[in-house]
This record gives C-alpha cells, structure tokens and sequence, in this order.
C-alpha cells in the first residue's frame, strides 16, 4: 500500500472532533468547583443567619456582582489561555473592570465616610481570616479547572495556571458571600480581591508544572 493510501484510509477513519468538548469539560470542572465551595462554605462556616434580612440591602448584591463579575470575566480569560494561538486581548480589561469599579465605590464610601471611621471601614471585623477563608473556599474549583485546562494545552503555562487561581479565588469568594458580614465596599473591594490573589499566585507557581503536557 502507497503511503498516500494508507493516509487516506486513517483519515477516512478517523472518528469525528467534537468542537463542544471543551465547553464540556470548562463548564463541569467549573460547577463542580462551586458546588464544592457552596458546600465548604457550608460545613466549615454556615450561611450567616441574617440572609432573608441580608438580601434586601444594595451591598449585599453590589458585592456578589463584583465577585461574580471577577469569575465571569477570569473564566474567559482562562478559556482563551487554554487554547493555543488564541489571544486573550480584550478580555484583560473586561477582567479590570469590576476590579477598578471596587475601588472606585472603596474611594466615595472613604471620601464620604465620618473623620475617624476609615481605617474601621477598611478593616472590618473579619479582616484577619477573610482572604483565608476565600482561598480555602477556591481549592476545589482550583483542582477542578486544573483538570480542565490541562487538557487544553494551554502554550503559557504560568499565566494559565494565575487565570485558573484568578477563576477559583472568585469562585470561592461568590460562596462566601452567603456567609460574610461585612458589606462596606472599603471592606470587599481589598480583602476579597486579596483572598482572590492567593490562589493566583499558587497557580503561577504550580502552573508550569500541572499544566505541562
């Protein structure tokens, strides 16, 4: 058989790619990662007791918007690092955006705040165990959107392996919103981001390792 044959027949052979496989895979490591929070959130924190009350103030939802927004936007820009040759381009400022709009709100409570009352404001009363508790809360969807991405091929690892940290930390941090008190944007927009960066800066150093291929 001709070498030209023989291509022929395998290519004839080869069974179809399925192009939603990624989408797939993204998606379950992702729910399975939340769920896992949720239900971290659950056993190691509880709910805070106060949600029916809690639900009906605009910081509640200012605050799950941002650490929504956060997810949202770093699971595109974990899925556009996954493939190779594909550029993440205007999906860092997406990422950005709810990052300054924290600030931004953080600078009007300050720059309305009562003389005396700003660093309180800032360090609430969870400050100390806060980033703590959301990078634990980030470890299952950390795993999982390991998994995922690994079977990408992602060409940049490092940056990669942050996206995925980036991803889990916010997802770790919209669980925790059911439990978390403090509701001041000074409080959220530093401490919650903080708690965001850990698991960033785990998957940029274990990134070019667990994500070889």
């Amino acid at each position: 058989m001709k070498t030209d044959d023989l291509i022929a027949l395998l290519a004839t052979q080869a069974p179809p790619v399925d192009r939603h496989a990624p989408a797939r895979r993204f998606a379950l490591a992702w729910v399975a990662g939340f769920v896992a929070a949720l239900l971290l959130m659950v056993v190691l924190l509880g709910v805070r007791p106060d949600l029916e009350e809690a639900i009906a103030l605009p910081n509640f939802w200012f605050r799950l918007c941002y650490a929504s927004a956060i997810a949202a936007a770093a699971l595109w820009v974990t899925g556009r690092l996954a493939r190779p040759g594909v550029r993440v381009g205007g999906a860092w400022a997406v990422l950005a955006t709810p990052v300054a709009l924290g600030w931004v709100a953080m600078g009007w409570v300050l720059a309305h705040a009562a003389p005396g009352t700003h660093l309180p404001l800032i360090l609430g009363h969870t400050w100390r165990v806060c980033p703590i508790l959301i990078a634990t809360l980030a470890m299952p969807a950390f795993v999982a959107m390991l998994w995922a991405v690994r079977g990408m091929a992602p060409v940049r690892p490092r940056l990669a392996g942050a996206a995925v940290g980036l991803l889990a930390g916010a997802t770790g941090t919209v669980a925790y919103c059911l439990h978390c008190p403090e509701l001041a944007p000074p409080f959220w927009s530093t401490w919650y981001l903080l708690g965001m960066l850990i698991p960033a800066a785990l998957g940029t150093l274990v990134g070019p390792r667990a994500l070889r291929w």
